[in-house]
């Protein structure tokens, strides 16, 4: 859900209703500012406070190109293009070539306030160091990677366990920037 408040438009990531035994009902919530992308956390009166809800619409676009203006978008169905400033679009070094993303327009303005990629994408390791077995003593050990991207000049990095090698196929949590499973 998208709310408007001091003329900023914010998604709502988290929110409590308290009815505490005296007083009047409220609610605690955690804010996204969708123009800067800081969270920020707001409590409401359920009395007082009047809060408008904001028209959302997502649709899909396919990354086409990267220049000194931002990212280029293509819609999937009208072929329409779009410019996206990176700053609006969560870990931006992890689009590759072709990525489908999900674009969250303003309804009303028909502007454009953030840019998801899927929870999950498939990337190419291009470096990372050898493993050595009985490196460690732990089982769970990770090392920097340096995985494909369109976006990112020399790659984007991520932390992998021992086994990765370069050249492996991975699946990377998109949300955490976290190593999710190795592609047979």
């Amino acid at each position: 859900m998208c709310i408007e408040m001091d003329g900023k438009t914010f998604l709502v990531v988290d929110f409590q209703h308290c009815k505490p035994g005296k007083g009047p009902a409220f609610v605690r919530s955690k804010l996204k500012n969708l123009e800067n992308g800081r969270v920020l956390e707001n409590t409401f009166s359920s009395v007082s406070q009047k809060i408008e809800q904001v028209r959302v619409e997502r649709r899909p676009y396919q990354f086409t190109y990267e220049d000194d203006l931002g990212a280029h978008f293509m819609h999937t169905e009208t072929f329409e293009e779009i410019n996206i400033d990176r700053n609006l679009i969560n870990n931006y070094d992890l689009i590759t070539d072709g990525q489908i993303v999900e674009v969250m327009f303003h309804t009303e303005k028909e502007a454009v306030l953030s840019a998801e990629l899927p929870p999950i994408v498939d990337m190419e390791v291009i470096y990372t160091e050898p493993g050595i077995k009985g490196d460690t003593a732990s089982t769970n050990s990770l090392k920097p990677a340096t995985v494909n991207s369109a976006t990112a000049k020399d790659g984007a990095t991520i932390r992998v366990p021992l086994f990765i090698n370069t050249g492996d196929k991975i699946r990377v949590d998109t949300r955490t920037r976290e190593y999710y499973e190795r592609i047979k």
